[in-house]
């Protein structure tokens, strides 16, 4: 099971890049200049998760080539992915330590030392952090974009359509696979069963769909004041981040900024980043924010 995470990984890496770009020719042939602009600009957080790949790649002693930049500079960086040097600070859940990993090492290790390797289980986990990373700074942006533009502007849009559903699977399958990976790091857990993950895709997919849904359908009825409740929602879960005191982060000023950015990403989807049972946090979670 762990060989097929990366495989479909890959599959749906591949297909929401392809539709991204097909929604970015269709927006620059028909004309429409501003959506167009906002597609490209949703591209730029995603920078992010490259830099921090070619900082992993550098503190692991490989000064990047000019082909390595070629492929972050194209946003391939994932593809062939450094893992972290020792010295560097990572979150508690990511724990690569060692040379290069992409997802091709990823299924080469699998398939040569099998599943439950523990190199494997190490590059799995770095790839599923960078790619969780990627896919809420870059992936939802344009998910909400793609979305605003089927419902309110070009309902028989297919191009955009397509678009924003491999955004939303890509995106669902980016949480699935980081919570498959922390279920792993639990001792005495197994990879679970085909059924389970997709039980979760289906969970993440329904989630994150109605909720950009809603946010997409307040935004053509209200306009702007879509932006004061999604900021009282972001408060409101900044708030009870901070009150949990999570401490993945231990300077003061990037525990803040790691509570006010998780917080964020807590207007869509929720995860668990402090260890232990997290049922009554998913309880409160929801209990607020539905």
């Amino acid at each position: 099971m762990r060989g097929a995470v990366p495989r479909l990984s890959l599959a749906l890496l591949a297909a929401e890049s392809g539709a991204r770009l097909c929604a970015i020719i269709h927006y620059l042939v028909r004309g429409q200049l501003g959506w167009f602009g906002l597609t490209i600009a949703c591209l730029v957080p995603g920078y992010a998760a490259q830099l921090l790949s070619i900082l992993w790649f550098r503190a692991d002693g490989h000064p990047p080539g000019c082909w390595l930049l070629a492929l972050h500079l194209l946003q391939l960086g994932l593809w062939k992915r450094p893992g972290a040097a020792p010295n560097l600070p990572k979150p508690r859940w990511a724990t690569c330590h060692g040379d290069s990993c992409r997802y091709w090492d990823v299924l080469r290790v699998a398939a040569e030392k099998g599943g439950g390797a523990g190199e494997a289980l190490a590059q799995l986990g770095d790839v599923c952090v960078l790619r969780l990373l990627e896919a809420l700074l870059q992936t939802l942006p344009h998910l909400l974009l793609q979305a605003y533009v089927v419902v309110a502007v070009d309902p028989a849009g297919f191009i955009p359509g397509v678009s924003a559903g491999l955004s939303l699977l890509s995106l669902a399958w980016a949480l699935v696979s980081y919570s498959h990976f922390t279920c792993l790091l639990r001792p005495g857990h197994l990879s679970p069963p085909a059924a389970v993950i997709l039980c979760l895709l289906l969970w993440r997919t329904g989630m994150l769909g109605t909720r950009v849904l809603a946010l997409v359908l307040f935004a053509r009825l209200y306009s702007f004041w879509v932006f004061a409740v999604a900021g009282a929602h972001w408060l409101l879960m900044s708030f009870w981040l901070v009150a949990q005191q999570t401490d993945i982060v231990a300077q003061p000023c990037r525990w803040r900024l790691f509570n006010c950015l998780l917080g964020a990403v807590y207007i869509f989807c929720y995860i668990n980043v402090r260890p232990g049972p997290s049922k009554t946090r998913v309880a409160v979670f929801y209990a607020v924010s539905t």
